[in-house]
């Protein structure tokens, strides 16, 4: 089976403690459990193999007219300057800043799939298999999931590579994701790609 690696919303603003999204939890619970060192040693796996690796981030032009504002998630973003395309909260965490040639897609909503050309790229490559890994496993992943499993993917999500604002967010999140997704860990997957 082609297999693909879907890294998600890996940015400065959800991961640095320096980033608009700090105080919600998510870079104390990325360095708790290791969750960007994980994600590098699997990023560097999938290169390593050869595999395809496609990078996502929700980021709003500099006006946000992109930004939802009905969204209980997104519609202040524009009065903390979250995710705002070209700041710095809007980078790639370095170790996982894409590298030529790997595609990296923006998006506007939660799921990695809304708006962006995500699928036709995996059905152009011909994907089977999509591992998923990102910030946060209640939001961002679990969108991206359901969509892939709703396009028949076979998804893997990949739980310690996965960052939460806390332990409960991230652990009930897992709960139904495993009734559509096989839930694995960066030791199981180095060992099967």
């Amino acid at each position: 089976m082609k297999k693909a690696l879907l890294l998600i919303d890996f940015v400065n603003d959800n991961v640095s403690k320096d980033g608009k999204m700090a105080g919600k939890g998510y870079p104390d619970y990325c360095e708790k459990y290791n969750v960007l060192n994980n994600a590098e040693k699997l990023l560097t796996a999938f290169r390593n193999k050869g595999n395809l690796v496609v990078h996502v981030r929700v980021g709003f032009s500099p006006d946000y007219r992109e930004q939802p504002l009905n969204s209980p998630l997104f519609g202040a973003a524009n009065k903390f300057g979250a995710f705002k395309i070209g700041a710095f909260g809007d980078e790639f965490y370095d170790a996982l800043t894409p590298i030529e040639n790997e595609p990296q897609y923006y998006k506007h909503r939660v799921s990695a799939f809304y708006g962006t050309p995500v699928e036709l790229l995996l059905r152009n490559q011909k994907i089977e298999e999509l591992y998923i890994c990102g910030v946060a496993t209640d939001l961002a992943v679990q969108a991206a999931t359901r969509d892939a499993h709703d396009r028949d993917f076979s998804v893997i999500v990949v739980e310690d590579c996965c960052g939460a604002a806390n332990d409960d967010d991230h652990k009930n999140s897992l709960i139904p994701l495993a009734k559509i997704a096989k839930i694995s860990t960066l030791a199981d997957v180095l060992t099967n790609i």
